[in-house]
């Protein structure tokens, strides 16, 4: 029995439109994602920023629209001349003043170290905090778990450990959401060290193993290629 003449056609077009939309998507959901992501900063800054600025300084007051961003350059301009004047010996002397006052207050004295810390190793341009990528044998031996490479034990806490080479401290981030995980001390002898970035390894973590290295743009470009190729065999 011939099939239908119009059958093959069909079947073409449809998956031609098919590949059209997954690259539409594939172009579109990252951009479109980055941008809710960047107007959502930009107001929270601006929702904290422009309330503490006088009305009359506003460029809003003057203007009958918004203008977004506002807030987010003021909030720059702020902590760079923060940053300058603490770089100063008036400034050091001030911020040296202020943390001996909170060192007397019990509760937020720990609260502000402790962040204070966490903002030193994040932004130390020095560091080498969450710059490498391992694996470690978690939670059991022979399954593998990915890790983020942070600073060695230092301190009384080396002291106290026992001996095996020396130990290294490992984050290792839950799926979907590595914000949140596990925090321990390995033996560095059994920490494994991979090529991957930070990012990439995010990434595999975030998708649970479905974005694999390199994969998402090998997608993409698969993706342009079934899209070319449909556009040739139109013209033909």
């Amino acid at each position: 029995m011939m099939p239908a003449p119009g059958g093959r056609h069909h079947h073409t077009v449809g998956a031609r439109i098919r590949n059209y939309f997954l690259t539409g998507v594939v172009v579109a959901g990252p951009l479109a994602i980055t941008a809710y992501l960047v107007w959502w900063v930009i107001n929270l800054v601006d929702g904290w920023v422009k309330p503490l600025v006088p009305p009359a300084y506003l460029p809003d007051t003057y203007l009958p629209f918004s203008i977004p961003g506002f807030g987010l350059i003021i909030a720059f301009l702020g902590l760079t001349l923060l940053g300058f004047l603490t770089a100063s010996l008036v400034g050091r002397s001030l911020l040296r003043f202020g943390e001996h006052v909170l060192d007397r207050m019990p509760v937020v004295r720990g609260l502000y170290k402790g962040v204070k810390q966490v903002f030193e190793t994040l932004f130390s341009q020095s560091g080498t905090s969450f710059r490498k990528v391992g694996l470690v044998q978690f939670p059991a031996p022979g399954m593998w778990s990915i890790v983020f490479i942070s600073t060695p034990p230092s301190g009384d806490l080396a002291a106290r450990m026992p001996e095996a080479g020396g130990y290294q401290s490992v984050f290792l981030p839950c799926t979907p959401n590595p914000t949140t995980g596990f925090f321990f001390y390995v033996p560095r002898r059994d920490v494994i060290e991979v090529p991957l970035s930070v990012d990439e390894a995010a990434k595999l973590i975030m998708s649970a193993g479905l974005i694999q290295p390199g994969e998402q743009q090998k997608r993409l470009q698969a993706l342009a290629d079934a899209a070319r190729k449909a556009q040739a065999a139109d013209a033909a």
